[in-house]
């Protein structure tokens, strides 16, 4: 009997403690997020987030897809060209040093950097940062996805290119026709999930004054002096969607496994 008095003690000290926490909480959430309307300030952040994310996407697909072109058109022609000769050897093979060079500066040095460049020095009379952080963050995933699609591409069979050029199709001709619809179908689940990574890299685009999803959280902890509410609701939008997100990729990549069958 004495056990079983001690053991609803328990559990009664235990549904105190949980339920003067929950009190606590939503007392401290409504002081910090709902006083003042400072979860505004979430849905804005939020807002210039996707903004930032699907422009910067957008730049870095066609950045994508100009260098792989260049880089890939280089790697197949490289001997029948030097054997040929001509400008267009020389004009290919510079394209194709600057596309390495670019790859390697913007893979190579941080975005974060990269940003604070781009506001302070290259376009320091910018008195917007979300255009200058789209044009950065798309710069910088341009390099990434340029390798995603180089792969695809490579990974695309040498038969494709010999029934192009039956079809009286020029190289060119062939990439956009032929090869670059076949690409996409190989490298989507991956340009996806760079997707993913840029909507988590944006979090740095407070650093040029733009009140993105983490900006925001800061800015309310900065005024409520309260860190813990504010960065865990941060915490848990970002968690959320790249949860479905991710789904959504499994999605996919199940979709595009049925239709290879």
């Amino acid at each position: 009997m004495e056990l079983l008095n001690n053991i609803f003690a328990w559990f009664g000290c235990a549904w105190n403690s949980i339920t003067t926490f929950f009190v606590k909480f939503y007392a401290d959430f409504h002081h910090v997020m709902i006083e003042g309307g400072r979860y505004k300030f979430i849905f804005q952040g939020l807002e210039n987030t996707f903004v930032i994310t699907l422009g910067a996407l957008a730049i870095g697909v066609v950045i994508g897809i100009l260098v792989a072109a260049i880089r890939t058109s280089f790697d197949k022609n490289k001997e029948t060209l030097q054997l040929r000769g001509g400008i267009g050897y020389q004009i290919l093979r510079v394209l194709n040093s600057l596309c390495k060079f670019y790859l390697t500066v913007a893979r190579g040095t941080p975005v974060v950097v990269q940003l604070m460049i781009a506001y302070f020095i290259i376009f320091a009379s910018a008195d917007n940062g979300v255009p200058v952080a789209i044009f950065a963050f798309g710069v910088n995933s341009g390099a990434y996805v340029a390798e995603i699609f180089r792969a695809g591409i490579m990974s695309v069979d040498k038969g494709q290119f010999e029934a192009g050029r039956s079809l009286g199709f020029n190289y060119f001709q062939t990439m956009w026709y032929i090869v670059i619809p076949q690409m996409f179908k190989v490298v989507l689940p991956t340009l996806c999930n760079e997707f993913i990574a840029l909507l988590k890299e944006t979090s740095v685009a407070g650093y040029v004054g733009v009140t993105d999803l983490t900006k925001a959280g800061n800015t309310i902890a900065g005024r409520t002096f309260s860190y813990f509410i504010p960065l865990i609701c941060v915490a848990i939008i970002y968690l959320v969607m790249v949860v479905i997100l991710s789904w959504l990729v499994g999605l996919l990549e199940r979709r595009l496994r049925k239709s290879d069958h």
